[in-house]
């Protein structure tokens, strides 16, 4: 069969469902990494506990980890004190980040502020970041 045979009009159909399904796939390979940021998924079968060495975390800084699967920070507040809490944002469920020279986190989606131990400073959120069990044991700071 040549292209002589072929009607012009079964063509563009044909060239607009390759379009529509390319198109297709590259909106859902565009998605992807915005739905997992905007909805991280749960792990039942990690570990209760995490250790992180001391070090890490300075005065005044967050260090962010995984806790059960899902995105978790400490932050040394004062020598010595450490306070360990959920990172996603209890508004919609965003990962939040840590302003260093505000000292405070926020959430990118709708602009939710947490003080350093996870209380609502402003913006839509209800209620404050989960906060985690902390154990200071040697060198190492033990979260769960």
């Amino acid at each position: 069969m040549d292209a002589e045979s072929v009607p012009s009009n079964q063509r563009r159909k044909f060239l607009m469902v390759m379009a529509a399904g390319l198109g297709g796939a590259v909106a859902a390979v565009a998605a992807w990494p915005l739905l997992r940021f905007l909805a991280p998924f749960s792990s039942g079968g990690a570990s209760s506990k995490v250790s992180i060495p001391r070090k890490e975390v300075s005065v005044g800084s967050a260090h962010f980890f995984q806790y059960q699967g899902r995105p978790a920070v400490v932050v040394q507040l004062t020598v010595g004190q450490f306070v360990a809490m959920s990172a996603v944002c209890t508004h919609l469920g965003c990962v939040v980040s840590w302003q260093q020279g505000k000292g405070e986190f926020l959430c990118p989606c709708h602009g939710g502020r947490f003080s350093a131990e996870g209380q609502v400073l402003g913006g839509p959120p209800p209620s404050p970041l989960e906060s985690l069990a902390v154990a200071v044991e040697g060198d190492q700071i033990v979260i769960g």
